[in-house]
């Protein structure tokens, strides 16, 4: 194997030979390979848009989002972590910023009583909540916070920067998450 060979192989070693090869050919504007990857990372994408928005409609929104700016932005990939460490991280940032941006925002943080999900959570049975239920019904701060923190693994300096709060706020907004967390499930 050449030099050259070796380098483009350390480079992309958290990142099979197939996958950077449909990266690459996505990256070169293939719209089949697109599509591919679009199949292939769909579910996770969503799933992270419904733990961040707690709204089917608004993940279904962020979703789009995600793969609309994947298109554009597949170039800043460069093979450093495993793409889908790289696609968590735009999922995320890109799902904050379309909550920020919704109509509402600040009414949605400090009132969740009024939430769409709040009323789900209501009309649910008990005995078929789970712990996904009790997340959704999370004031939105606190599930963004707690799903960033406790499902995904960002770090409270991560999440800071992401949310644009303080890291303390970010703290005492997992600690708020867990304490509804806790008491939900106690009375269940």
């Amino acid at each position: 194997m050449t030099i050259q060979g070796n380098v483009i192989a350390a480079e992309h070693k958290f990142v099979s030979k197939s996958e950077m090869d449909l990266i690459k050919a996505v990256q070169d504007g293939n719209k089949q390979a697109y599509h591919l990857l679009y199949q292939q990372y769909i579910g996770q994408v969503y799933g992270l848009c419904y733990r961040l928005t707690a709204e089917k409609s608004m993940a279904e929104d962020a979703a789009q989002e995600v793969f609309i700016q994947l298109w554009r932005k597949i170039g800043n990939y460069q093979g450093d972590s495993k793409f889908s460490t790289w696609l968590h991280t735009v999922t995320s940032n890109i799902t904050i910023s379309y909550l920020r941006k919704q109509r509402g925002w600040l009414y949605r943080m400090t009132n969740f009583e009024d939430s769409p999900a709040v009323n789900e959570f209501a009309e649910e049975s008990s005995s078929t909540v789970d712990i996904e239920s009790y997340i959704v019904r999370l004031p939105e701060r606190a599930r963004l916070v707690f799903v960033l923190h406790a499902i995904e693994g960002y770090r409270h300096e991560e999440i800071a920067t992401m949310t644009h709060m303080a890291v303390g706020s970010s703290k005492s907004q997992f600690h708020r998450a867990k304490q509804l967390l806790q008491e939900w499930m106690s009375n269940e």
